[in-house]
């Protein structure tokens, strides 16, 4: 048996990404049970992975001596998920986005809080290397007090009606392309950027997905208490230009950029250089890091807190583009 079990709640889409970093790190983590309303998934997913099947993951808490859980289900049963995994003592592992709503951030904090696990947050970008390297050389000061952010998260989404499924209506995903892709660039921003966000808008568009209830592209601009100011476009409708960085900083000493790949950077003292560095299976990094946060007790990277502000960031540009104002941010 694995050093730490895990029951999967959710076993369609994303789950195959998880499932892949639990077998890599099968020595100190693994899936012993698996939810699913559709009893079938649950039976198929129960078979490939030798786990209990279950169509409630209700019951799968209450029989199963887990260690943890992995959420892994449409964005509007997240808040569910979280709270009653925590009101029965299991870590959480949850996909993006953590929750909806500031009501429901609220509820998913209080019932960490007073139940004492570990929350990771499943923002799996940031464990590729360029990310890495870019937060420690961000965090060393390299380019000095950082100016500006951007992020990019855009490519060409073949969906259509058939098969877009709850992702098409914005009561079961919370929006559009903004809080599902865009919540990528969303949490690599705020990781680069450093700071708490202050304000958030945003210019939301549907250029070729139009049967969808939301927006299939949107432009972002952030504000964070310390001074930085975050840029993010993020589509379904369309690859970006070839020239477009995954994610770029400018500060007082210089800038740096990427392409998810490689990282450059250029000092105004003269210096530049370039690193290329081995690509890895970014879903396996995270399974991995939040096996051992578990094992040694440490923070995991991104937890509630984190989770949260991204959430805040997403709601406060859907504000700003409700209302063509510049919007608080509120969930914090």
């Amino acid at each position: 048996m694995p050093q730490i079990k895990v029951g999967l709640i959710g076993g369609g889409g994303i789950a195959s990404a998880h499932i892949r970093g639990y077998r890599e790190h099968a020595d100190k983590i693994g899936i012993t049970a698996v939810a699913d309303a559709v009893e079938q998934t649950a039976a198929d997913r129960g078979a490939e992975l030798g786990a209990t099947p279950y169509s409630d993951y209700r019951r799968m808490l209450e029989a199963e001596g887990l260690d943890a859980v992995d959420i892994c289900l449409p964005h509007h049963l997240h808040r569910d998920a979280i709270v009653a995994a925590a009101e029965a003592g299991k870590h959480i592992l949850c996909e993006k986005p953590l929750c909806l709503t500031a009501e429901e951030a609220a509820a998913v904090r209080a019932a960490v809080t007073a139940s004492g696990v570990t929350l990771m947050c499943a923002h799996n970008q940031l464990f590729l290397p360029a990310v890495a390297k870019a937060k420690e050389l961000l965090d060393a000061g390299t380019i000095g007090t950082v100016y500006e952010v951007r992020t990019t998260d855009s490519f060409y989404n073949d969906f259509d009606p058939t098969t877009m499924g709850w992702r098409a209506s914005s009561s079961t995903s919370g929006g559009g392309e903004l809080i599902d892709t865009g919540y990528h660039p969303t949490y690599l921003m705020l990781h680069l950027a450093g700071g708490s966000p202050v304000e958030a808008t945003a210019m939301l568009s549907t250029h070729r997905l139009k049967f969808m209830e939301g927006e299939d592209s949107a432009q972002v601009m952030v504000r964070f208490d310390n001074g930085v100011v975050g840029q993010l476009v993020t589509s379904w409708a369309y690859q970006p230009a070839a020239s477009t960085e995954r994610f770029s900083a400018v500060g007082e000493l210089g800038a740096l950029h990427s392409d998810g790949t490689s990282l450059s950077w250029q000092l105004r003292s003269g210096e530049t250089r370039t690193v290329d560095l081995e690509p890895v299976d970014t879903f396996a990094a995270e399974i991995g890091h939040f096996a051992d946060s578990l094992l040694t007790k440490t923070r995991p990277l991104h937890t509630e807190d984190e989770g949260i502000a991204v959430l805040g960031i997403l709601l406060a540009a859907y504000e700003g583009a409700r209302t063509k104002t510049i919007a608080p941010v509120l969930a914090k």
